[in-house]
């Protein structure tokens, strides 16, 4: 590009150096046939130059581009990452800020900087024409550098504030619009309408300032440019009547100057573009530093589903308290863990700790005796099934979201779905596996959405599934084929961890953890759990003593607080 900038601005002279021979040299000797000829030489460079500018126009549309192809990939895993390890509400700016830098490379505003280092040369071609032509444009220069740092400083802070306000409001605004309904029925727009109003004129004020200035600093710097040019004529005059000059350098002096103030002109034009560019590529760069690239691990083994959690502690991401503490558990292959607890009791995050998703604080999670964090997760994802309390479905058709997005296997999408007991559901669909659906999608209720889940999370026969109050939505229908998918995995000899309230689906358990304030309450075999939560007089020692059940001493909730959270009355939540 470099090269490029260089023969441009070569020939950029041209007009110079045409209107300096013409009143020089044709002028004086009358001669038509040195017009001819000086004319077809500048045609040629004209017609070289605009080819130049045209491909050099070219070749910054594919930077950009370029640019975007090998950095996009890495950027979108990266957003992903980060929403897992700050949590909270994220939005895709990352992937905004990314246009903002490609546009800004595609655009005429980056041929400013590439133009700003021939300035010097410009003012030197001045100086050999005459020195007060060097120092009158030097002098220009420097008030223009002047108007462009001022520039800098006069918008760059209201322009950091905008742009950061302007993120907030549209993460709000994001964020309201999948709660649309709620909005709605309980009449909360208007409210929703001012919190949202604030931030965004907040923003647009900022903005406005820092427009408003920059706009007046632009304006006084492309008058002062086209005084000075104007100015620099009277200047040549002067010095064509004291004979120091010829006329033709009078008038190359005014082009020559011309063009060694427009690459300032025209940063100070841009500066706008290039401000957004720089905070973009900061705050891109900030991203890339918290979330490094994944390196790649050695590829394991398929596991079989031996999950280990040892001593592990879990700060979820943005909390400062820990949600799990000294958590100690194993599960043998085939296993069907229970997991029960009163609410904020750590069982949503013992879910994500043994998938992998949130990092522990101290500790280990191992499946087949390799700590989780050490799989590659795409080599991992398969072999894992997840069914969330918050039932996601993603933009595609049903097919596409049993089969995860990857390669469709129709005989496999139609084996999961069956076993989840959604097939016949989606056969009566208008297009059957092909019916299109969507994130926030009115076409299916929330309970054939959560029956949608169940098939996803067994599509290709994983090893271990987790289930988050996996019948939260379903109704009678729906709650056999829940059991029956239970009896399936049980059958193919699946580990399974499932969070629920309702005994219904925790009779087919082999075991049941119970979470109390982010620690193991009882651990151990399902019926001498439950026998332990129906008898608390009985003796706990005894129910301790088996090696299977070794957990079970250690406990920290009466049989009243635990027959209170497991009892009848909690089957309906």
């Amino acid at each position: 590009m470099a090269g490029f900038s260089l023969v441009i601005n070569l020939l950029m002279l041209t007009p110079a150096f045409y209107m300096l021979q013409v009143y020089d040299r044709v002028i004086a000797t009358g001669s038509e046939a040195t017009l001819f000829m000086l004319t077809l030489v500048a045609v040629v460079l004209f017609m070289v130059m605009g080819g130049l500018e045209f491909v050099r126009s070219r070749l910054l549309i594919r930077v950009g581009n370029c640019l975007d192809t090998l950095v996009s990939t890495r950027l979108y895993r990266a957003m992903f990452r980060h929403s897992l390890d700050v949590g909270g509400q994220q939005t895709a700016q990352p992937l905004d800020d990314l246009n903002t830098i490609r546009q800004f490379l595609s655009g005429s505003g980056l041929f400013a900087f590439f133009d700003a280092p021939w300035v010097p040369i410009y003012l030197g071609i001045l100086f050999v024409f005459n020195i007060w032509f060097g120092i009158f444009a030097s002098c220009a220069g420097v008030v223009l550098l002047v108007l462009a740092i001022s520039n800098e400083k006069a918008t760059n802070s209201l322009l950091v504030e905008a742009g950061n306000e302007n993120i907030q409001a549209r993460a709000l605004t994001n964020s309201n619009l999948r709660n649309a309904e709620v909005l709605h029925a309980m009449g909360m727009l208007p409210g929703i309408m001012r919190r949202w109003a604030l931030k965004h004129y907040a923003s647009l004020l900022k903005q406005s300032q820092a427009s408003d200035r920059a706009s007046t600093l632009t304006n006084l710097s492309r008058i002062l440019r086209l005084l000075c040019q104007s100015m620099i004529l009277g200047l040549g005059a002067l010095l064509v009547l004291e004979g120091s000059i010829t006329p033709g350098m009078m008038i190359a002096a005014s082009i020559i100057m011309g063009r060694a103030l427009a690459p300032i002109d025209q940063m100070i034009g841009s500066w706008r573009g290039f401000v957004g560019c720089r905070d973009a590529y900061r705050r891109l760069d900030a991203l890339f530093v918290q979330v490094p690239k994944e390196q790649r691990h050695l590829s394991l083994p398929a596991p079989h589903g031996d999950v280990a959690v040892e001593a592990v502690t879990v700060v979820p991401p943005g909390a400062h308290q820990a949600a799990l503490e000294g958590i100690d558990i194993q599960v043998a292959p085939g296993e069907h863990i229970g997991i029960v607890g009163p609410s904020a009791a750590g069982k949503s995050t013992l879910a994500r700790v043994l998938l992998g998703v949130w990092p522990v604080q101290r500790g280990t999670v191992r499946l087949d005796g390799a700590n989780i964090e050490h799989w590659n997760r795409d080599e991992l994802g398969p072999y894992l099934g997840y069914l969330p309390q918050d039932i996601e479905l993603f933009d595609g058709t049903i097919s596409e979201n049993i089969a995860r997005f990857g390669e469709i296997d129709a005989e496999q999408v139609v084996a999961a779905a069956t076993k989840a007991g959604v097939h016949d559901m989606i056969l009566r669909l208008p297009d059957g596996y092909d019916t299109v659906i969507d994130a926030v999608s009115g076409s299916l209720s929330r309970g054939q959405r959560q029956r949608v889940g169940l098939a996803r999370a067994l599509y290709g026969n994983p090893v271990v599934v987790v289930l988050d109050e996996p019948n939260s939505n379903l109704d009678e229908t729906g709650e056999r084929a829940l059991s029956h998918a239970m009896q399936c995995l049980k059958q193919e000899g699946v580990t399974l961890f499932v969070i629920s309230h309702r005994r219904s689906v925790l009779t087919s358990t082999d075991k049941l953890l119970v979470l109390k304030n982010g620690r193991i309450s009882l651990f151990g075999p399902r019926d001498q759990v439950i026998a332990r939560l129906a008898q608390p007089q009985r003796s706990r020692a005894g129910v301790a003593a088996s090696p299977e059940s070794r957990h079970l001493a250690a406990v920290g909730m009466s049989g009243h607080d635990a027959m209170s959270f497991y009892g009848g009355e909690k089957e309906s939540q």
